[in-house]
């Protein structure tokens, strides 16, 4: 006898709940726990002030739904964004919900973390780095030390805030929300007793690369603000913890920090590229140049997949990550994987190519020590030898717009070469009007040529950048090129490598720097003097 129990539908499963903390603004202080979940998520609800950087750590997930603002503008109670995370979780989905610094230490958690427990929806909190801590540390002020040992978090924007339990000189005070009433605060405490020329510090977007302090006193802080046009959020932090920032400040001291750095490649290429140049302080801004098209005709590379699996190569070269990509990508059409190259000799130009390789499974043979170039490549490859090497073929798949000298060297060498073209390359589209206007019109502090054809094309479709910009180039060829497209090139990277440009260009800034500073100027970054004279770095 059949049951009405037995015909239900399955109840399908319940998801979960991650409340979990942004932090203050720069991806990398996110936790490993916060990582680890962003990655597996399949819904990501987040406050409206998380910063763009930190969203992308969610890149891979389905769903990146904004919890608010509402239909009116104003910002969604607690409840109302705690049901957008529930009603995801009853799905069965897995819902981060990402707030805004520690979720612990500010905002609604309790109130959301309720309505969670309330509809019976499992949730976990991770804990997020706090602006309170962070943003002083960035911007060199320690909080704890010297004679001031005890630190106060005060919300300056709340009402009836009695200043006089804070008057104390020894107490370093931590206040949000401060800017809007800066004076009045300012008054408040040196009415109390804290004396006018306690020093101030107020930083906006800490963390981030468009991070800013600026210091003063009790007494002046609310009409230096104002001269500088200073604008929140910001935190501020008021005593002598502020006194130790000009030999503690060590992110705004970064040789390129805040400057705007084009990266004329493709989002693959331009990672490692950028991540350097965020390392000092750079906003890598990626404008691709080219864009990677397969072959016309899927013949060549066809016979060569056949060859490969056959035996009819003892080598494979590769000259960049989308020969890799486009060599894998066709062995998966095959149904093949890093297999397909057992008993085959592999080398690659240089590290990053390696990179790509040993992503995909497979460890290159032969990566030059030296320059990394097809020349550099053709220095360390062995003569054939018809006694110890059993076949005499080399598989090459390269761009379309590759130069022979590989190609060449090998048969120099005395190799058969099955030269393929395994993709194409086309000028991309021109950039937004936007970031045309800024390149042409000194909007960008440098740009970083990785080849000849990244001169070409940027200048092709996007103009010239204007002569402020810092041109910085990774070899003699790269730079032979600008310079015939009428741009000085101030930089040139020792070793045709992404990690000697950037350095170089790290280098060059921070000697601009220290001229700048010689000379009394406060502000650096070519885009901010373009007006005014160039100094080159001695």
């Amino acid at each position: 006898m059949t049951t009405n129990r037995s015909r239900q539908k399955p109840q399908q499963p319940l998801g979960s709940i991650a409340f979990v903390g942004a932090g203050p603004g720069d991806p990398g202080l996110l936790t490993v726990r916060a990582c680890d979940l962003l990655a597996t998520a399949d819904v990501v609800v987040h406050d409206s002030g998380i910063p763009a950087a930190v969203l992308r750590r969610a890149g891979g997930c389905p769903r990146v739904v904004p919890a608010g603002p509402a239909a009116d503008g104003r910002p969604l109670p607690p409840a109302a964004r705690a049901q957008l995370a529930i009603d995801a979780a009853a799905q069965g989905l897995r819902v981060v919900r990402l707030c805004e610094g520690d979720p612990g230490l500010f905002g609604g958690l309790a109130e959301e973390a309720s309505a969670c427990a309330a509809a019976a929806v499992p949730f976990e909190v991770v804990p997020g780095v706090s602006v309170v801590t962070a943003v002083p540390t960035y911007a060199g002020l320690p909080l704890s030390g010297g004679r001031d040992g005890e630190v106060r978090v005060v919300d300056a924007a709340r009402a009836g805030v009695d200043w006089a339990r804070h008057c104390d000189p020894h107490v370093t005070l931590v206040l949000l929300g401060a800017l809007g009433v800066l004076g009045d605060v300012a008054a408040a405490l040196v009415a109390a007793g804290r004396p006018a020329s306690t020093p101030v510090a107020i930083t906006r977007a800490g963390t981030t690369t468009a991070q800013t302090t600026l210091t003063s006193t009790l007494g002046d802080v609310a009409a230096d603000a104002r001269a500088s046009r200073f604008t929140g959020p910001a935190l501020t932090v008021v005593g002598d913890a502020v006194a130790q920032r000009p030999t503690l400040s060590w992110f705004e001291t970064k040789p390129l920090f805040g400057w705007r750095v084009l990266v004329p490649r493709t989002k693959e290429q331009a990672a490692a590229l950028s991540d350097r140049l965020g390392a000092h302080g750079a906003v890598p801004v990626e404008v691709p140049t080219i864009s990677v098209e397969p072959p016309r005709t899927p013949q060549q590379m066809d016979r060569a997949v056949q060859g490969l699996v056959s035996g009819r190569y003892l080598w494979v070269a590769f000259t960049s990550v989308n020969a890799v990509r486009a060599v894998r990508e066709r062995l998966e059409e095959y149904g093949l994987d890093a297999r397909a190259f057992a008993g085959v000799k592999i080398a690659a130009v240089g590290e990053q190519t390696a990179a790509a390789l040993r992503t995909f499974g497979v460890k290159p043979d032969l990566t030059p020590q030296g320059e990394q170039s097809s020349a550099g490549l053709l220095e360390e490859w062995p003569v054939y030898d018809p006694v110890f090497d059993p076949i005499d073929r080399v598989f090459l798949p390269r761009a379309d717009i590759a130069t022979e000298t590989l190609s060449a060297g090998l048969l120099d060498l005395g190799w058969e070469v099955d030269d393929v073209t395994a993709y194409r390359t086309v000028r991309a589209a021109p950039p937004p009007a936007e970031t045309r206007e800024a390149i042409k019109g000194g909007g960008f502090d440098a740009v970083v040529f990785t080849s000849s054809s990244t001169v070409r094309n940027l200048v092709g479709i996007a103009g010239k950048p204007h002569a402020s910009t810092v041109i910085a180039c990774i070899g003699p060829a790269t730079a032979k090129t600008a310079e015939e497209h009428g741009l000085r090139v101030e930089v040139l990277a020792p070793e045709p490598s992404a990690v000697a440009l950037v350095d170089a260009l790290a280098e060059y800034g921070a000697a601009q720097r220290l001229l700048a500073l010689e000379h009394g100027e406060t502000v650096w970054r070519p885009s901010l003097r373009r007006h005014g004279s160039r100094r080159r770095a001695r």
